[in-house]
């Protein structure tokens, strides 16, 4: 006995869906920008050199976004939280060693 040929499907298959779009990597962005008017802020409470450390490191964390945006989306936000939690150090830190 020959074994038999697959069958076909009444119906043909279904082409893959395109992959989803995250949003992950917007929200990054849109919190790396608040993190740039958190730096540009503080030229209130810091000295010039101050803020200048916050900006060198903005430029750090948005070349890295950039380069994460499309291999590593989900990490982006986070570049905004370490942005967030660089700002607090330093205005603090900076704040207590100019007294």
């Amino acid at each position: 006995m020959t074994p038999a040929a697959p069958r076909q499907p009444s119906r043909p298959t279904q082409p893959p869906a395109p992959p989803r779009l995250s949003p992950l990597p917007f929200a990054g962005m849109i919190g790396l920008a608040c993190v740039l008017f958190l730096d540009l802020g503080s030229t209130v409470v810091l000295p010039w050199w101050g803020v200048a450390l916050l900006v060198l490191a903005w430029v750090a964390l948005f070349v890295v976004a950039c380069a994460w945006w499309t291999p590593h989306p989900r990490r982006l936000p986070w570049l905004a939280v370490v942005g967030v939690v660089l700002w607090i150090v330093v205005v603090v830190g900076v704040n207590l060693a100019t007294r």
